[in-house]
């Protein structure tokens, strides 16, 4: 092999190799990294007594390990379901609705972040999404504030439903310090989102 050919071949492998890992990094961005196990936000436990069908393994992904396909059709889905449960609920603290600082519950008319991504969680499931794929997620706004939405898990990654948003956006698209999220096969299991320290994630992208 000539001169010109081994550069050529050894321009190519860099190439091959530059690609392989563009794309190893993009898909550890586009899925939210998770570590060990946390504490249960006190929320979810009272829930729990109170619909403790919502709270079973069955319907997790440890049935089918493999998340939905982000196809135009299932985007559509969740921003349609998004857009409809962010236009019928009206946003009250719990303290307003029930004279407690937490309490997770489905909404009806009224309710608190967390009631917008039950609502979606179980709209979402009965649209056949399975549980595994429809994770609570706990994160901090920019202010420090605590803040609940719900991650939906693709094949392209993490999406996030959020009462304060109307778009379905990747979880690092979002101006959001992700905190904690139920696991993808015990929603009674909660799991440290890792990340560089306390750096709210997409804090320049808002």
């Amino acid at each position: 092999m000539g001169r010109a050919s081994r550069a050529a071949l050894a321009l190519s492998l860099c190439l091959i190799s530059a690609a392989t890992a563009a794309a190893a990094a993009t898909d550890v961005t586009a899925s939210m990294p998770v570590g060990s196990m946390t504490t249960t936000p006190i929320g979810w436990i009272m829930f729990c007594h109170e619909n403790a069908d919502d709270c079973r393994t069955s319907g997790m992904a440890s049935l089918d390990t493999t998340p939905r396909e982000a196809t135009a059709k299932f985007l559509a889905l969740l921003s349609g379901v998004n857009d409809r449960v962010n236009a019928e609920i009206k946003p009250v603290t719990d303290r307003e609705l029930y004279g407690v600082e937490e309490r997770w519950t489905y909404a009806t008319t009224k309710g608190d972040c967390e009631d917008f991504a039950l609502d979606k969680r179980r709209d979402l499931h009965a649209a056949g999404v399975p549980l595994g794929d429809l994770l609570m997620t706990v994160v901090r706004k920019r202010n420090g504030e605590g803040h609940a939405v719900l991650t939906v898990r693709t094949s392209e990654g993490d999406f996030i439903l959020d009462n304060l948003d109307r778009r379905v956006r990747p979880w690092n698209e979002t101006s959001y310090t992700f905190v904690k999220r139920q696991s993808s096969t015990d929603p009674n299991i909660w799991l440290a989102v890792v990340g560089d320290g306390d750096v709210a994630v997409g804090a320049l992208r808002k």
